[in-house]
């Protein structure tokens, strides 16, 4: 028995080898690309290789980001009638890219500065953990989507963000939580 079972291991490695070699071979011409992916928060080479050899590396056949995001399947559906709303599950779409991203979003949100942390944190705050991690999710395959098609490297929005797109809306939930502590604040503007 215990032959048996060493000769299926040294079978199942000798796939993965020729698996890994074709891969390589499929990204050979690809460096680049794989290099731009790197640069995106929780996603290493391994997984850069595997979206290359899954779609093709080619943005030209999506023509916006959200076409991607719809061929992997990461758009939540919206199904409303008469102002009643249905379900929002994400729609079917390619399974082995899915799961990727669905890894991916768990090792950037890990992180506590980048932005798809504290985009996560906003989410699941209200909408719940798992909806939060389709949305990072959905971010990932966007800022895919341009890396790949401007050849640009990732670059970060930084944890803070929200704050400085809106710095009023900032400022009232700073004063509300502050008055619902009892303690009151105000705000001067700093003289340079």
């Amino acid at each position: 028995m215990v032959r048996h079972y060493l000769e299926e291991i040294d079978r199942l490695r000798a796939t993965v080898t020729a698996f890994d070699a074709r891969t390589a071979a499929m990204v050979a011409g690809r460096q680049q690309d794989i290099d731009l992916l790197d640069s995106i928060p929780g996603m290493g080479r391994l997984t850069a290789e595997i979206i290359i050899a899954e779609m093709g590396g080619d943005m030209a056949q999506f023509a916006t980001a959200q076409h991607l995001a719809s061929w992997i399947g990461v758009c939540p559906g919206q199904n409303e009638s008469a102002g009643v709303s249905g379900s929002g599950r994400i729609r079917p779409g390619n399974g082995n890219l899915k799961r990727l991203l669905g890894v991916t979003a768990m090792a950037a949100i890990r992180d506590k500065n980048p932005y798809l942390s504290v985009f996560y944190h906003c989410i699941a705050g209200r909408r719940g953990g798992k909806r939060a991690l389709v949305a990072v999710m959905h971010k990932l395959a966007i800022a895919i989507w341009h890396v790949l098609h401007d050849k640009v490297p990732y670059r970060d929005l930084g944890a803070d963000y929200f704050s400085r797109r809106d710095p009023e809306r900032a400022m009232r939930r700073t004063i509300k939580e502050a008055n619902s502590l009892g303690l009151t604040i105000r705000f001067d503007p700093i003289s340079a």
